[in-house]
């Protein structure tokens, strides 16, 4: 009830002056969802569920499986335009010419051989497109690697940095801060509000087109939108926002995971760090990518 007591448009007081008065998360607000012409949109749905089932396809393979497999007569400019909007990138070793911002500094990955050992010593970020009745929304979420623990996420109808480095600011104040936190390089978490957000975090970024470096964050994705968002497909932001948060509390405290010996993250998450997944620590980053993906 309270989120709808929040007037977004010339109001004396900020939105998050109002969302601290009120004592909700200004990154729990719903937004509008954007709006694209029906076929753009069913053009959308079938890119994502094949990218989610082969992430290594890129605009020209995605074109030639959307006009010769399905049958739509769609240009490859279209496809193109589909891809930026959808912030999708094949995950395969591309040439010198990445979107992201070149002025913004690039952090190196500091995963590879690292054995993850506890809670809060790895948190990774990422955002995904989400398919609606009507439109679309974006999500980020931020998950504790060792626990698979959803920490904290938000939805938005754009990309904006200071819409990421908000849901991150919320995830520290409540859990601390982790050892590392791992991002792919866009434009949002190379930005001074991203980096600013990392005080005293070492920064890992990905990279570029390497399938496995941010990989519990993109298993989790595949989790949401087979068991979730496909399913239920929401017809406006409140019934997105309603619908992700019944999920994001069955994935932390009911969703048995396979990786973590069928327990659930609610029970391995601990913010001091203390409890351990059975005794053992996780694989190391590209040891061994099968354990890697289990969920």
């Amino acid at each position: 009830m309270e989120r709808k007591m929040v007037i977004k448009k010339k109001h004396r007081l900020s939105v998050k002056r109002q969302c601290e008065l009120l004592g909700i998360a200004r990154s729990g607000l719903y937004y509008e969802p954007r709006q694209e012409s029906a076929l753009n949109l069913e053009l959308m749905r079938k890119i994502d569920e094949e990218y989610l089932r082969h992430p290594f396809f890129g605009v020209p393979t995605m074109w030639d499986y959307l006009r010769n497999t399905l049958g739509y007569l769609v240009s490859y400019n279209r496809v193109e335009r589909l891809y930026r909007i959808m912030n999708l990138k094949a995950i395969c070793p591309i040439p010198y010419t990445s979107k992201s911002n070149v002025q913004h500094k690039k952090y190196p990955y500091l995963l590879r051989d690292l054995r993850i050992e506890r809670n809060n010593q790895v948190w990774e970020a990422d955002i995904t497109y989400i398919p609606m009745k009507k439109g679309f929304m974006y999500l980020i979420a931020i998950i504790d690697v060792y626990s698979r623990y959803v920490l904290n996420w938000s939805v938005s109808n754009n990309m904006e940095a200071e819409w990421c480095a908000m849901v991150l600011k919320e995830a520290i104040m409540q859990y601390g801060k982790p050892e590392i936190i791992n991002t792919d390089q866009g434009s949002q978490f190379t930005s001074e509000h991203w980096i600013d957000a990392c005080n005293d975090i070492k920064i890992s970024m990905d990279g570029k087109g390497r399938a496995l470096d941010n990989i519990f964050v993109e298993r989790l994705w595949r989790s949401v939108k087979y068991e979730h968002v496909y399913l239920y497909p929401a017809a406006d932001g409140r019934a997105l926002y309603t619908g992700l948060n019944e999920y994001f509390n069955f994935y932390n405290h009911h969703r048995s995971h396979k990786s973590l010996d069928n327990a659930k993250p609610s029970l391995i998450y601990q913010p001091n760090g203390k409890a351990r997944l059975w005794g053992r620590a996780l694989p190391c980053v590209g040891e061994n990518p099968a354990l890697l993906v289990a969920n």
